[in-house]
């Protein structure tokens, strides 16, 4: 090939190049602006009023129902850590599917009436705009600080999925029951690390655990590595081998301050007081004893990585632009034509 030939190709190709460039640039702006993913103050334009609605029927309802905010804690946790951030743990059952939320995983889950209150409120303000999915971050945001925890800032834009998970929830979800390297492995699998993990567990340091989940540490004996000082309080509180399941039978996570999430949880579980199996694994597994040792000592240091690890939980795959939908109701899907 001639000099000439080859100078016309390089003239060609510089040529293509630089008329399919702005098209790129226009296809990638235009990707933006229907699908920016999360973002800080995502309704910003569309409701501004949004998160201010959200905080302020968040301290209401805490003001009123004080156990509201363990609530808005736990569900974070079993919405986000399976497959998505989505929603689809307020979906409720149909003919042709089990909900998450009425799984034997999901036992004690309760109080999703008034995220129906929290959405009923923005849906006020702005129509169809705020899913149920960043109701459910956000309220888990400002529940944390109702408990005395951190404030976190956290993203915004999620949409709402179609479909319940009930059947896969225990690929995702750790049992109180598995072993210290299940549970790391199955919280590294969605980014978060070690100290993050020890981090999520101490938000046992609030609310309660039903007996149910505490028998088989009591019955037919005690489990020698429970505290001895601790033991006559959680017989007290469960006396029954067979709890009664109508009756609502429970031990305090942290007696010291069961309404503050704090890091006395983790001063706890070193004297071997910790309820759950789980919670005394974290205590003496020697990839997490190191962490919770930190955490003991400082709250700064505890506050920290659990701002950090809720915030990855809660960015865990959503569904942002056109995918999903923005749910009327939280707990059914939209109907289409």
């Amino acid at each position: 090939m001639g000099t000439k030939s080859l100078f016309f190709l390089a003239i060609l190709s510089l040529s293509l190049a630089s008329s399919l460039t702005p098209a790129f640039a226009e296809n990638e702006e235009i990707t933006k602006r229907t699908d920016p993913g999360l973002v800080m103050n995502f309704y910003k334009d569309s409701c501004p009023q949004a998160e201010d609605i959200i905080k302020e029927q968040v301290k209401l309802l805490y003001k009123r129902h004080k156990n509201t905010a363990f609530s808005w804690l736990r569900n974070i946790f079993h919405d986000c850590a399976v497959q998505s951030c989505d929603a689809s743990l307020l979906l409720d059952s149909t003919r042709r599917s089990l909900s998450e939320k009425e799984t034997d995983r999901s036992f004690g889950l309760r109080n999703f009436r008034y995220l129906d209150t929290i959405k009923e409120a923005v849906e006020r303000e702005c129509p169809g705009v705020v899913s149920c999915s960043d109701i459910l971050v956000l309220s888990a945001r400002d529940g944390i600080v109702s408990l005395g925890g951190p404030y976190i800032p956290l993203k915004t834009g999620r949409r709402d999925g179609r479909k319940s998970r009930a059947e896969i929830l225990e690929e995702y979800l750790p049992d109180h029951n598995e072993s210290m390297s299940v549970v790391l492995d199955r919280f590294s699998a969605i980014g978060i690390n070690t100290p993050g993990v020890v981090a999520l567990l101490g938000a046992h340091s609030v609310g309660r655990t039903h007996c149910v989940k505490l028998v088989h540490r009591l019955y037919p004996e005690v489990d020698p590595e429970l505290n001895p000082d601790h033991v006559e309080h959680m017989l007290h509180k469960c006396p029954d081998v067979i709890p009664d399941p109508k009756a609502v039978q429970y031990v305090r996570n942290d007696r010291g301050t069961p309404m503050v999430l704090d890091n006395n949880y983790y001063r706890n579980i070193l004297d071997n007081k910790g309820l759950l199996i789980v919670d005394h694994q974290l205590a003496t597994d020697k990839r997490t004893k190191p962490y919770v040792k930190k955490m003991a000592k400082s709250q700064d240091y505890f506050f920290k990585e659990f701002a950090r690890a809720i915030t990855i939980l809660s960015e865990n795959n959503p569904l942002t632009g056109t995918k999903g939908e923005i749910r009327k109701q939280c707990s059914v899907v939209n109907k289409h034509n």
